[in-house]
């Protein structure tokens, strides 16, 4: 049997030759100025796309490499995203080790074509390092919309620099979208305002939504860790009943893109306690709603989020 590790190494080998060879047939067919043509974004997540969609506007043909319910954490690279990553003329990715798995092709990749780790633009002090994320920052920085405004620059400057043409349309995007993004947050702090103090725990899946906590308020507790590779036991989910029970939290969440499983368990432990937690519903945390529907875009996302976590856990 092939060692684990091994078998991941030669994984990354084969995409990343798969890589080099679908760049040089791609670029070789590449003969329009760019300026003259939309240009070609791939991203990895919904919420990226949608950041860069909302600023490349008619300049750009966007597509998310992970869809609705996908967890990013634990998202490998096919060799059909090699392909379409090689077509690319700019990458953008969350950054900040959330797309872990695609280290090596993402690492590749820079080296061939523009690839832009948005959320890596924010000043590190802002960021998050709790324990459970073995050294890492937290890279959930979306769920804070004052810190996910931040990376519009990063977003605008890749797409000024690929394309200077249209230098004006970027900008001028880039600070509208900005002005909506301020808008949102200004609109959750209100909407939370009417959610007393002592009301404002937030109990999910996994750690996803720290910035969110740190921003509007709110204790938050996930069952497991920031990233959905470590597995929660059942002492983390006794600890966790007994602290949802002891403070009598009317709901907890699952998550669109983390098993419910789990969430379920501590529902049910909590019950053994004599405290009946309800499930609030399901929150989009790692990956945004289907295309289409007011979740599949990052403000219907959060906007969708806070409705529901603000009406589950008033009493």
């Amino acid at each position: 049997m092939i060692p684990i590790h091994l078998k991941r190494t030669w994984f990354s080998i084969l995409l990343i030759g798969v890589f080099a060879t679908a760049f040089g047939c791609a670029k070789a067919k590449e003969t329009q100025p760019i300026a003259d043509r939309k240009i070609r974004v791939v991203a990895t997540t919904g919420m990226v796309a949608d950041l860069a969609t909302h600023i490349g506007g008619a300049r750009v043909e966007v597509k998310a490499l992970m869809g609705p319910g996908v967890d990013p954490h634990l998202y490998r690279a096919s060799a059909g995203d090699v392909q379409t990553l090689s077509d690319a003329d700019v990458v953008f990715y969350n950054g900040l080790h959330l797309e872990a798995k695609m280290g090596d092709v993402l690492e590749e990749m820079n080296q061939r074509i523009l690839t832009v780790p948005v959320a890596e633009g924010i000043s590190p002090e802002k960021l998050r390092s709790p324990k459970e994320f073995r050294g890492h920052p937290d890279p959930h920085v979306w769920f804070d919309v004052s810190m996910w405004a931040q990376t519009i620059d990063q977003v605008r400057d890749a797409l000024i620099k690929l394309d200077p043409t249209h230098r004006a349309e970027y900008d001028q995007r880039a600070e509208a979208y900005r002005a909506q993004l301020n808008t949102l947050h200004q609109d959750i702090l209100k909407k939370v305002s009417t959610l007393p103090s002592d009301q404002r725990v937030l109990v999910t899946a996994h750690d996803a939504f720290g910035y969110f906590g740190r921003a509007y308020g709110f204790e938050v507790l996930g069952l497991q860790g920031i990233s959905t590779e470590s597995e929660a036991g059942a002492k983390d989910v006794q600890r966790l009943a007994d602290f949802i029970a002891k403070r009598k939290i009317k709901a907890i969440f699952v998550e669109s893109s983390v098993p419910r499983r789990n969430v379920e368990a501590v529902k049910a432990a909590v019950k053994s306690r004599g405290w009946d937690v309800k499930i609030g519903g399901q929150l989009f945390s790692d990956a945004m709603g289907s295309p289409g529907t007011p979740e599949g875009s990052y403000i219907g996302m959060v906007s969708f989020n806070v409705t529901l976590i603000v009406s589950a856990l008033q009493r």
